[in-house]
């Protein structure tokens, strides 16, 4: 049963995509505004800034993509994606350790940005519109997804509305990257290479699989220490990273990209559930909405984990639509929220609110991520979280904590390093 005649999406990312998908058997029409023109699957497009840098789609995301999507991973590996173990088949170094590697059973997808773009915006048609073409396009629904520049405030000012309140942590992120040959000895046969944030440590860096046997190297660093995009400071960079994987792929590795830079100034989230007035048939999603740190990855599965609530909210109808979304969203963004801003806050250069809740969480994770050398039910529990599969408080359960304080009292020099490829020591 069709809700209204047309739902029109403002942004074709992965965002307003996955809105349109929400959206589509729910009305007549759906339509899609963008000002790029889309290019072809798997080429990377203009109005995506962060498309040439590293990304994997995380254990939730892919689950909820393959609901909008049946077949999506079979078709995706079918063109040279990575599904895989997330655990098992990559490395994570975190606070001067590595975590143990085994089968977890939590499956992700390692690809380019444009590959899977290009799969879900399938046979969605985009809209271009100028000072020239169409002017008033009416719509019973209206989804802005059209990323952190959104100009929604300002639409809602104009129309006697307040602005939302916004939430800013400035983190001051660089990232710069290059695309490699994979070859099959590399990173001892991983998928997956993984230097979180070790604060005070601003340096970091990620290695991928995806599609044509290739590795993109992704170097990250914080409040104003930006990796360079010459190929001998890049080269230095890596150097610099507290275990010395990434530079040993890198400066063998044949490059196959030039050195692309890519700036995010700090996480943003606008709070449009706590707004007492919103228009009715308008909604925002995605980055429009909130914007992570992107180190964590988490982006593409809180656009999906948001679309699928769009989903949920229409099949009780559209009364009072944007209140219940926004609730909604606003859950599900807390967690991601929490993680990204609450990792930014161990850099004393970073402004934010701190007070005694967050720094304890900064001090136990630390000590997590020690155990976690050793311990899989933390590394299980730790990953849950991240995928968005657990809240966070999850990791503060009782078992687990005993766990961290028994690792913690542990000889922690051993499991620095796993001692071959996807092994890692037991408890």
């Amino acid at each position: 049963m069709h809700q209204g005649k047309r739902a029109v999406v403002i942004g074709g990312s992965m965002g307003g995509l996955l809105a349109a998908r929400a959206l589509a058997g729910r009305y007549e029409e759906v339509t899609v505004l963008e000002r790029d023109h889309f290019p072809a699957a798997g080429e990377h497009r203009k109005g995506v800034p962060q498309g040439r840098h590293a990304h994997g789609l995380l254990a939730q995301g892919r689950a909820v993509l393959e609901e909008f999507f049946p077949g999506l991973t079979r078709d995706l590996v079918a063109q040279g994606a990575k599904e895989g173990d997330i655990v098992e088949g990559a490395r994570w170094y975190h606070n001067g350790g590595f975590h143990a590697q085994f089968p977890s059973g939590l499956t992700g997808l390692l690809l380019s940005r444009p590959l899977l773009e290009g799969y879900v915006r399938g046979r969605v048609t985009g809209v271009r519109l100028d000072d020239e073409g169409l002017s008033d396009l009416r719509a019973d629904l209206v989804v802005d997804a059209s990323g952190r520049g959104s100009q929604a405030p300002k639409w809602l000012e104009a129309l006697g509305y307040e602005r939302p309140a916004e939430d800013l942590v400035r983190i001051d992120l660089a990232y710069a990257t290059r695309v490699y040959r994979r070859r099959p000895q590399d990173l001892g046969g991983n998928d997956a290479f993984v230097i979180g944030s070790n604060a005070p440590e601003a340096r970091g860096g990620v290695v991928l699989g995806m599609e044509g046997d290739r590795w993109v190297v992704t170097l990250a660093g914080f409040l104003g220490d930006h990796p360079p995009t010459d190929e001998a400071g890049f080269l230095e960079f890596a150097r610099s990273l507290p275990v010395p994987d990434v530079y040993d792929l890198v400066k063998d590795a044949e490059p196959l990209s030039g050195i692309v830079p890519y700036k995010f100034p700090g996480s943003q989230r606008r709070r449009y559930e706590r707004m007492a007035r919103f228009p009715e048939g308008f909604l925002v999603m995605g980055d429009a909405l909130c914007s992570f740190n992107p180190v964590f990855g988490q982006g593409m599965t809180v656009a999906a984990a948001e679309a699928k609530a769009l989903a949920r909210c229409l099949e009780a109808g559209t009364e009072d639509l944007a209140r219940r979304f926004f609730r909604e969203a606003a859950a599900l963004v807390d967690s991601p929220w929490g993680i990204a801003v609450g990792a930014d806050l161990r850099y004393p250069q970073v402004q934010g609110p701190r007070g005694p809740v967050v720094s304890f969480v900064n001090w136990y994770v630390a000590r997590l991520h020690v155990a976690a050398r050793r311990d899989r039910a933390l590394v299980l529990a730790f990953q849950k979280v991240a995928n968005l599969m657990a809240p966070p408080p999850s990791l503060l359960a009782p078992k687990l904590a005993l766990r961290v304080l028994w690792g913690n009292l542990k000889p922690r020099g051993a499991a620095a390093r796993p001692p071959g490829p996807r092994q890692a020591p037991t408890a």
